[in-house]
């Protein structure tokens, strides 16, 4: 029966490898836009996840920055301009980020 719960961690642990490979191989772009009176939208593209963990780094990244924002078409949108801390953000969770 022990050695079911090794095999299991194995599975487990190679699954979560694959996860971050999928992570490293995406490249994301990090731009802002003037909006509404002129307030600075930071926008963050290229996912290749599904909504739901995109809006989990969306909610990581809003209390990182302690700023408001939206995951919208499958981008991020942050209430200001964030490009100098959202690219290391992004670099600690495995992506790789073009600015």
């Amino acid at each position: 029966m022990a050695n079911d719960d090794d095999e299991l961690d194995d599975l487990l642990d190679e699954l979560d490898t694959q996860g971050d490979l999928e992570t490293s191989q995406q490249v994301l772009s990090i731009r802002t836009e003037s909006r509404r009176y002129d307030k600075p939208v930071t926008i963050v593209e290229g996912f290749d996840l599904p909504t739901d963990e995109i809006q989990s780094i969306a909610s990581d990244l809003k209390s990182s920055m302690g700023t408001g924002g939206t995951v919208d078409e499958g981008r991020i949108e942050l209430q200001g301009d964030h490009r100098d801390r959202v690219p290391d953000l992004l670099r600690e969770r495995g992506f790789d980020v073009r600015e």
